[in-house]
């Protein structure tokens, strides 16, 4: 149905939403009907239908996000509210399709990949005339689906739910989840990967963005690629990509003047892109989160975190943190995301100039660093209650987390803490450094969470490749001399640093480490408490300090979803008991309320980043 000047502003029903499925209309949709694991060549889309589930129950929902689809909380009573969620009732209006796109994983390019497990269902117009994509998740089978079942499981399912929502609500540009479905049916996952399979219950999300499409999309043009000898379904389909082309920017850039067929134009539209997803990249470094998964088909085209897989946010400060068990060599480790994310948007642009100059995307994506950074420090003045733009702030933000690296500080507890106290009185009295110190993990602490994957023996020995190899002249730059063993050199790097930390805990006591502490936190607390000063009598303003703590509580979040958290929620819901998973949406859809010096007196040191939420 097509939208016009006339519309509907009441509440809808599940069959009455407004659907206009652009998609289906303006790209290429796979003329063979069958759902079994295949090449799904020059299509954008094949249509599918959703297997339906046995018994769906409802676990969780977004009142918040439904109300963008006009859907009010009334529709919850009825009793196909959960059938409909998960695919076991057709939703009037709905065309269900999976989308084709392929994708570099962890730096190689795998081909073909596709909807395995998702599916396009339609597009919702709303009373607003925004236009909201919706999809489900684990709803069965499609031809991506290769050697899977196509569902998704209740632990995975809950992960996605509350990380997507509650990234919303912290500022950061994210999909939606509308509604999390479980089922009776089941099916055999291998939790841990080691040889002790379990039956898991079938769970579908229903998660919504103005679009899934990502890069990956474009890289079913790719030609062979000369290291994996693999190349795109639709390669040397120029029309195809024509029509992605302009069907993006249509629909999600209208801004950018000009058509696709002018090369400016497109350019235009390459730099948008590029510029959302660096300061994306910003916004999770500002957060602690670590995306876990960010293969070029996982990277939206408008900037959006999308498809939570092993995600985590960051406790300990470690800036070579990683929540990715399968991710041995760090490719996406915490401070290896905005350089992984901006060689994402290159491989983007590769796709780009089989219809534009290839220099011109390049000379965009020299703007690269300027762009994250102007975003992640403003993002960071914000944290630290900075009103105004200071010369030495990027100086001042490197050393804060120079010193939480070196202190083992949790990364959003130290945050809390700076807003907690009058920076400008208790340093005087050394309240402030004693507050910092309740934030540092112990010796025993510590050493429990420095866990190397090489031995000190063969970390030594992987050094001395790479010493070498880096010595011998005419050496590639970035070349890797243990790739052909599936060993990062960040790993190797990684591993000595701990070692060495290791080796200097050893010979620390309980004193040393307290005065250690001590002196690098009075150390950045003094820079921190000078530049407060100089800005505090620049503003001469009598209401400095609460306006400086007013932006902090907007900017620092009391809770996070933190993995041992989620996992209470998991085991809870798991025996039938949901009301943990709804409790911590209504924490996540909240963020900032919470008062620093309220959170402080609650809050149980022995525990650090707990959380009180039961």
């Amino acid at each position: 149905m097509r939208y016009g000047r006339l519309r509907d502003m009441s509440m809808k029903t599940l069959e009455t939403l407004t659907f206009d499925n652009a998609a289906l209309r303006d790209l290429p949709v796979d003329t063979s009907s069958q759902n079994v694991p295949r090449q799904v060549k020059n299509a954008c889309f094949s249509r599918v239908d959703p297997t339906p589930l046995s018994s769906p129950k409802t676990v969780v929902y977004s009142s918040s996000a439904m109300r963008l689809l006009n859907l009010p909380q009334s529709e919850l009573d009825r009793k196909e509210f959960p059938s409909y969620l998960c695919g076991s009732k057709l939703i009037p209006g709905a065309e269900y399709a999976a989308h084709c796109y392929c994708g570099h994983q962890f730096g190689y390019f795998s081909g073909q990949l596709g909807d395995g497990a998702t599916m396009y269902v339609g597009e919702v117009v709303n009373n607003e005339l925004e236009r909201w994509e919706i999809q489900f998740k684990g709803a069965g089978k499609t031809p991506f689906s290769r050697t899977a079942d196509g569902r998704k499981v209740l632990r995975s399912s809950l992960r996605e739910f509350l990380c997507s929502e509650a990234m919303f609500h912290l500022g950061v540009p994210t999909t939606r989840a509308v509604s999390c479905v479980v089922s009776t049916d089941t099916v055999v996952r291998d939790v841990l990967y080691d040889g002790h399979p379990i039956n898991e219950k079938c769970t579908v999300i229903l998660r919504i963005a103005p679009t899934f499409i990502r890069f990956g999309s474009f890289e079913i043009f790719k030609s062979i690629d000369r290291l994996t000898g693999r190349h795109g379904p639709s390669v040397g389909k120029t029309d195809i990509l024509k029509q992605l082309l302009r069907y993006t920017k249509t629909r999600f850039y209208p801004d950018v003047a000009g058509d696709v067929e002018e090369e400016d134009t497109v350019v235009a539209m390459y730099r948008e892109i590029m510029e959302r997803t660096a300061r994306l990249a910003a916004h999770w470094q500002t957060v602690g989160f670590c995306h876990g998964v960010l293969n070029t088909d996982n990277m939206s085209i408008l900037g959006l975190t999308i498809d939570y897989g092993p995600y985590g946010f960051m406790e300990t400060f470690d800036p070579g943190f990683i929540c990715n068990g399968s991710d041995k060599g760090g490719r996406y480790s915490y401070e290896a995301q905005p350089a992984i994310c901006k060689w994402n948007v290159k491989k983007l642009g590769e796709m780009f100039a089989l219809e534009v100059s290839q220099e011109k995307l390049d000379q965009v994506l020299q703007s690269w660093e300027q762009v994250f950074e102007i975003e992640y420090n403003k993002l960071m003045r914000r944290k630290l209650g900075l009103l105004t733009e200071g010369s030495d702030d990027a100086e001042l933000i490197s050393k804060l987390f120079a010193t939480m690296r070196e202190t083992h500080s949790d990364f959003t507890t130290t945050f809390l803490l700076l807003q907690s106290f009058d920076l400008l009185e208790d340093f005087k009295s050394d309240e402030a450094v004693n507050q910092m110190l309740t934030n540092c993990l112990s010796i025993e602490e510590v050493t429990k969470t420095l866990k190397p994957t090489y031995s000190k023996a063969d970390c030594a020995a992987l050094l001395q490749i790479i010493n070498q190899f880096s010595l011998a002249s005419g050496n590639e730059a970035g070349f890797n001399p243990l790739a052909r063993y599936g060993i990062e050199v960040d790993s190797v790097l990684r591993d000595h640093q701990i070692h060495q930390d290791l080796e200097s805990f050893g010979k620390m006591t309980a004193d040393d480490r307290d005065k250690q502490c001590r002196e690098k936190w009075r150390d950045w607390l003094q820079l921190y408490k000078d530049r407060v000063q100089v800005e505090c009598d620049k503003t001469n303003d009598p209401n400095y300090r609460q306006t400086r703590i007013d932006l902090q509580r907007k900017s620092n979040p009391v809770v996070v979803p933190r993995n041992h958290i989620l996992q209470r929620a998991i085991d809870r819901a798991e025996l039938g008991d949901y009301s943990l998973a709804r409790r911590l949406l209504e924490v996540f859809e909240q963020p900032f309320e919470k008062p620093a010096e309220q959170w402080l007196a609650e809050r149980d040191v022995g525990d650090k980043g707990a959380c009180t939420v039961t």
